[in-house]
């Protein structure tokens, strides 16, 4: 069996491969230091997201069969002329979860305990005590998007003593979530939530999602929280929020445009909280990407049903 795998963790992937297998390497433009004519396994990394790059990996890979993406967004992988294949595809849902949901904690930490004001006084040194700090016991989370990733958001802030809501394709009781609501029933909760985090994949469906209606229906003291997609929120409806104090806030780890244009107002909102898409980043993602990959592919070597298998009409 010949593997495709990516040229960054080639020399750590190497050790653990069967010994029965063979494989070419993929640069960060889909180049190979190989022939991959008869490759039926493709394990992509994290940057290779370039419709240009995937598409040459699959010309140059006729009989490719499995596809593993460490990432957990696929919108970016599922182009027309991918769809044309029968190629199984399998996600990195979960490897990035504890990261992301401990970025989500700092976030509704910061802005409950005003830390970015407190920072800027120590920078002008100033000793000013007369602004409201608030606790997170007692405060509702609403959970948009019920997966891996939410259901680490659910369990840390539980610890918290919040009262959290959750919605989902298909709702079901979840440890950790007071509620869980179908598709659509989570802004029946907006009025209640002095959080809301978007962690639901970027499909048809929730593409410019959160709108001017919903942001209308927030609370005047919510505070967004994106680290899914930029293209899930509209983004002109959320400045004129954000500028008109429809919402208290938002930090924001996925924008429109990646990198964030240098003139874009976003920047420079004093209730706007921007990090540079990289609340996924920890060491330890590397290691679990690797397992997951390694554990599919003795799954798949047995004909056994693999993990994370992307539902590719669904989009995730």
């Amino acid at each position: 069996m010949k593997l495709i795998i990516p040229i960054e963790v080639a020399d750590k992937l190497e050790p653990h491969l069967p010994s029965d297998t063979t494989f070419v390497r993929a640069d960060i433009d889909g180049n190979l230091d190989g022939d991959a004519t008869d490759a039926e396994v493709y394990f992509s990394w994290l940057y290779y997201l370039k419709p240009t790059t995937l598409h040459k990996v699959l010309e140059s890979a006729p009989q490719l069969r499995w596809h593993h993406a460490p990432n957990a967004g696929v919108n970016n992988i599922l182009t027309p002329k991918y769809l044309e294949r029968d190629i199984i595809l399998t996600n990195g849902a979960g490897v990035h979860a504890v990261p992301i949901a401990e970025f989500v904690i700092a976030y509704m930490l910061s802005y409950a305990k005003q830390l970015l004001k407190l920072h800027k006084l120590q920078t002008q040194q100033q000793w000013q005590r007369d602004f409201q700090i608030e606790e997170l016991q007692d405060k509702t989370l609403l959970i948009i998007g019920t997966g891996g990733i939410g259901q680490e958001i659910a369990a840390r802030a539980k610890a918290f003593g919040m009262r959290i809501f959750g919605s989902r394709r298909h709702p079901q009781p979840l440890p950790n979530f007071d509620k869980v609501v179908g598709t659509n029933e989570w802004k029946a909760l907006l009025n209640e939530a002095e959080y809301v985090v978007i962690a639901t994949p970027l499909t048809k469906e929730t593409e410019s999602m959160i709108n001017a209606e919903v942001l209308r229906s927030m609370r005047p003291d919510a505070y967004l929280i994106n680290i899914a997609r930029g293209k899930i929120v509209d983004e002109p409806a959320l400045l004129k929020a954000l500028q008109e104090n429809w919402i208290a806030g938002a930090a924001l780890d996925a924008v429109f445009t990646e990198p964030l244009p240098p003139e874009s107002p976003f920047w420079t909102l004093p209730n706007v909280f921007i990090t540079p898409h990289c609340s996924s980043h920890s060491p330890k993602v590397k290691e679990r990407s690797l397992a997951l990959f390694l554990d599919n592919l003795t799954r798949y070597r047995h004909g056994k049903p693999l993990r994370n298998v992307v539902d590719k009409n669904a989009g995730y």
